[in-house]
């Protein structure tokens, strides 16, 4: 009698040792296939964290900040940041009452007024200027003086139309 119960408790733990080898191997492939889809996805989101930098050095080529030869134009001034500068003095022309004086257009819904500012290199800006509701672009020449002073002229311009 105690042959069959040392038989049957042998049998019994012969298959739970079965079970927990086929159990843990199925665990095992669960999670290695786990793990090469988060490689997997690791590797896709590198690659567009990879492109998005592209994309951000490449819309950072027309830019006072990174071209080191339009900024040698501005070593003997001693600015901490040129573009900074710049773009603060182009802001001031919005302090004037009415329309901003480098806009050749008359407000429609307000006074039209600079938005935005896009410093391209020691002689060139893009700005974008609204009402509002209506809304352009301007290409501004500047000259950064020995006194600090700011000259703009305005080289081009549009106005959008709204099409409805």
């Amino acid at each position: 009698m105690k042959g069959k119960i040392f038989l049957y408790l042998f049998l019994f733990m012969a298959l739970i040792a079965l079970y927990l080898f086929m159990s843990n191997g199925k665990m095992i492939a669960a999670k290695d296939a786990q793990l090469e889809k988060l490689d997997a996805k690791i590797d896709n989101l590198q690659d567009s964290v990879q492109q998005t930098q592209l994309k951000v050095l490449d819309m950072q080529y027309f830019s006072l900040e990174n071209n080191d030869d339009a900024l040698v134009y501005y070593d003997h001034l001693q600015l901490e940041d040129p573009s900074r500068y710049i773009a603060d003095k182009l802001l001031e022309t919005n302090e004037q009452k009415g329309d901003n004086p480098l806009i050749p257009y008359e407000g429609m819904e307000s006074d039209f007024k600079i938005n935005k500012i896009k410093i391209l290199n020691h002689k060139w800006i893009i700005s974008d200027f609204s009402d509002g509701k209506y809304w352009g672009e301007l290409l501004i020449k500047y000259e950064l003086n020995d006194n600090l002073g700011v000259d703009f002229t305005l080289v081009d311009h549009l106005l959008y139309t709204r099409s409805q």
